[in-house]
């Protein structure tokens, strides 16, 4: 039976309503609506060519019928089409041979049935489908679902630009920066990653059984086929290939997954750390009424949000980079070994979705804790060697470094008193001194926050 509850899946199962918009791109139903479209098309591009004299241009009733057909492929005509590759054992020609069931009652079509599909591999009509689905899919779901994130981030830049934070280098207590800082961080290496990603550009072929053109030459030797393949892969929106195998190499897919699995890890990075300031006391969870933190301990409030974005990022990532690794390479001038590999675009995306919904949830439930943040770095004057032992070498006073790093280094903290009363034997003008007597650890943070809000 076909229910949530008994989906092999999680992305078809729990996580189906979160992951529902991704269907209309990567479902069975969108492959072989794809392939129909892109069968349609080059039905439609050989017959308006004027070079290609043995099929004359469809009159604009036919015309309205094909982009009808096309438009509104439904469930129904899906099913059909799967119902022929029952027989054909065969995808792709069982679109060729439902396209022809399909306007047997069209007098103009089923007289140039023999021209659907024409001089086509598989892979022709695949290799455009896919390209369009991963196009479409990150234009209209992914890269929606990314900006959101950015935007908050940039939100709790600005709002946070000036309050203090310990920095934890190694995990131990380092030179400060603010709280929105490290957001602003976080939000810049996102946006170049999302750049980069919704630059990759999308390559499709339409060039025969091993990329030459040996059929479409002998069969109608009058039509420039390069330039007319070129002219009706752009015309779907993707970029030409003029140089391939029997498949397009995949290399753009390629780029596109390296480059989402570049961006997931800069998320994951996102995730951890945020866990870690949740653990520090440095953010506070809103309490949602009704939710339970833990079955036995009443008063939990996990960090549950960012645990599913990492682990869901996981999933993505080494599903992207096997498809990045694997579909550039192929045996000679054709395997099979893609076209399995290829129907798991959608699971990556979903997996990507999923991390990307439960980082974007965990985001909004943050709320800064100023006190407890102040409490650490009150608690860390030591870090305040780092400023006088600079002015030092800045006055040229010898040994500078080693002089602080006797005073501080594995003692334990060092209090107010003790750092500032070595600052007042000093050899230094009473300028720099009193520069140094102003610091304390929530001052010493530079230009965090002017850089926090240059996001």
């Amino acid at each position: 039976m076909s229910h949530p509850l008994t989906a092999l899946s999680p992305l078809d199962g729990r996580y189906a309503a979160k992951t529902r918009a991704l269907q209309d791109h990567f479902s069975e139903f969108a492959l072989v609506r794809c392939r129909v479209r892109v069968e349609i098309a080059w039905l439609e591009a050989l017959a308006a060519e004027a070079s290609f004299t043995p099929l004359a241009p469809f009159s604009p009733a036919t015309l309205a019928e094909l982009h009808a057909v096309s438009a509104g492929f439904s469930l129904a005509d899906a099913e059909r089409v799967k119902a022929i590759e029952s027989t054909t054992n065969h995808d792709v020609k069982a679109v060729e041979y439902w396209l022809r069931e399909r306007f047997a009652a069209n007098a103009e079509v089923s007289s140039a049935a023999e021209f659907i599909h024409f001089a086509c591999t598989s892979e022709d009509i695949n290799n455009l489908s896919h390209a369009i689905m991963v196009r479409d899919g990150l234009a209209q779901v992914l890269l929606p679902a990314i900006d959101p994130i950015i935007a908050r981030l940039d939100f709790l830049a600005h709002e946070h630009a000036d309050l203090p934070m310990l920095s934890r280098t190694h995990g131990q207590p380092a030179t400060p920066t603010t709280l929105g800082k490290e957001m602003a961080n976080v939000a810049a290496r996102l946006k170049r990653a999302r750049a980069k990603l919704g630059a990759v550009e999308m390559l499709g072929k339409l060039n025969g059984a091993t990329g030459n053109f040996n059929a479409h030459v002998v069969a109608v030797p009058g039509v420039d086929w390069p330039a007319f393949a070129r002219r009706f892969v752009t015309g779907l929106g993707i970029a030409y290939n003029p140089l391939t195998i029997q498949i397009e190499p995949h290399d753009a897919l390629a780029e596109a997954f390296d480059a989402l699995a570049r961006l997931n890890t800069i998320l994951l990075d996102l995730d951890r750390d945020i866990w870690g300031y949740i653990s520090l006391g440095y953010f506070r969870q809103k309490v949602k009424a009704g939710e339970v933190g833990s079955s036995t301990m009443p008063h939990k409030v996990n960090p549950i949000d960012f645990e599913n974005s990492e682990g869901n990022l996981g999933l993505a990532n080494a599903l992207l980079r096997h498809l990045a690794e694997k579909l550039p390479v192929s045996r000679w001038q054709r395997d099979l070994t893609d076209s399995t590999v290829l129907r798991n675009m959608g699971v990556a995306f979903g997996y990507c979705l999923l991390a990307y919904d439960s980082c974007l949830r965990g985001l909004g439930k943050l709320e800064a804790n100023p006190d407890r943040l102040a409490a650490d770095l009150e608690g860390c004057w030591d870090i305040l060697a780092e400023p006088v032992q600079t002015v030092m070498r800045a006055h040229r006073i010898e040994g500078s470094y080693e002089k602080l790093k006797e005073l501080t280094r594995g003692k334990g903290g060092i209090t107010r008193e003790e750092l500032q009363a070595f600052v007042r034997a000093l050899p230094l003008p009473q300028d720099a001194k009193d520069r140094l007597l102003g610091l304390t650890p929530a001052r010493y943070i530079g230009l965090a926050a002017q850089l926090a809000r240059q996001g």
